[in-house]
């Protein structure tokens, strides 16, 4: 039990990992737009044998960019979630698996990242999602009327 009560910050754990999650993956997109380019990111696919590696390279940019994006502002997390988690499990099965588990080229960071997404797919961002801020706001049911 911890000394201090926790419960008012519930939801915000997730908070800070989808903010976290989302910074880390936009600017992993924004690197291979803007530093490597998407020649080198699908000259890198094509020797890791990635079919179609011209698109694979703008899908995967385009992924980690606006699914970090979306992730940041919290707009459609779950959708992000699931798109930015294949990502990872993609990187893992075709480059990283046969590295080991370690860095600098194993897929201890990618499985972290994917487990990440995982959590935010199932359990959502938590507080400060601006989805949350776009939604119509429902009126209070009223209590059924007694016979």
């Amino acid at each position: 039990m911890w000394p201090f009560p926790l419960r008012p910050l519930a939801g915000w754990g997730l908070t800070v990992l989808r903010v976290i999650v989302g910074v880390v993956f936009f600017l992993h997109g924004w690197q291979k737009l803007f530093s490597w380019g998407l020649g080198s990111v699908a000259g890198f696919m094509s020797q890791s044998g990635i079919p179609l590696p011209g698109l694979a390279a703008v899908v995967v940019t385009a992924a980690e960019l606006l699914g970090g994006l979306a992730l940041i502002l919290g707009l459609l997390t779950r959708w992000a979630a699931l798109v930015l988690a294949v990502n990872m499990l993609v990187a893992i099965l075709v480059v990283h698996l046969r590295h080991g588990f370690f860095l600098p080229n194993g897929f201890e960071f990618a499985l972290s990242l994917l487990a990440a997404n995982v959590a935010l797919l199932l359990e959502g961002g938590g507080k400060l999602e601006l989805e949350a801020q776009l939604r119509p706001r429902q009126a209070p049911q009223a209590a059924p009327a007694q016979v």
